[in-house]
C-alpha cells in the first residue's frame, strides 16, 4: 500500500510538472484564402463613350462547370479608360467583397494585367510601401484595331521588389495566384 501511494504521489508529480511549460508558443490565426467565385474590371473611358465591362462568375468553384465569362463590348482605338476590379465570393449570403479586403491587404496583393498588343495598362493606386495593388488602373487601348487575349491575375504574397513586378510585369512576382480569368477582347 506504502508503494501505491508512492507511485501515486509521482505520478501526479510528473503530470503536474510535464504539463507546465515556459515555452508556449502564441497562437497565430491563419488567414484563410477567401473563396472568390466572381471577377469584374470595369472601363470608364475618359471623356464619354461606352463603358466596357468584363465578367467572369464561377459559381461551383472548382467543380465541374467551366466559368462564365463575358464581355460587354469592345474598346476603342486610342481610347483611355479608367478602371477598376471587383472580387466577390457569390456562395456566401450575403454576398461577400472580398475586393476591401485586397485593398486593405494590399502589400500582399498585386494584380497583373497580361495581353499583347491590346495597348497599356498603369496603376492607379498603391498599398502603404507605395507599390501598386491594381484594383484603380488606367488602360490606353492600342490606336489600331486588334483582338486578343486580357488575362487578370490577382497574386497573393508577390515579390513587389523584383524587377518589372511594379511595371506590371508578372514574370518574377512569384506568390500564389488567388484569381486568373482570361478575356477575349476586341479594340476597334
Amino acid at each position: 500500500m506504502k508503494n501505491f501511494r508512492i507511485h501515486a504521489i509521482a505520478l501526479v508529480a510528473l503530470v503536474t510538472f510535464s504539463s507546465c511549460s515556459d515555452d508556449d508558443t502564441a497562437i497565430v490565426p491563419v488567414n484563410e484564402e477567401e473563396v472568390i467565385t466572381t471577377v469584374t474590371a470595369t472601363f470608364t473611358p475618359a471623356g464619354g463613350g461606352d463603358i466596357v465591362t468584363l465578367t467572369s462568375r464561377d459559381l461551383d468553384g472548382d467543380g465541374p462547370q467551366a466559368p462564365v465569362n463575358t464581355v460587354s463590348g469592345p474598346f476603342a482605338t486610342g481610347k483611355t479608360y479608367n478602371g477598376t476590379v471587383m472580387f466577390l465570393n457569390e456562395l456566401s449570403s450575403p454576398v461577400d467583397n472580398i475586393t476591401e479586403e485586397v485593398r486593405e491587404e494590399g502589400e500582399e496583393h498585386q494584380l497583373f494585367f497580361q495581353q499583347t498588343g491590346l495597348g497599356r495598362f498603369n496603376y492607379s493606386d498603391a498599398d502603404a510601401n507605395d507599390n501598386p495593388i491594381g484594383l484603380s488602373f488606367q488602360y490606353i487601348a492600342t490606336s489600331t484595331p486588334a483582338t486578343g487575349n486580357l488575362t487578370i491575375t490577382l497574386r497573393h504574397l508577390p515579390n513587389k521588389e523584383a524587377a518589372n513586378v511594379a511595371t506590371g510585369d508578372i514574370t518574377n512576382a512569384g506568390g500564389g495566384t488567388d484569381a486568373q480569368v482570361i478575356f477575349p477582347v476586341a479594340v476597334r
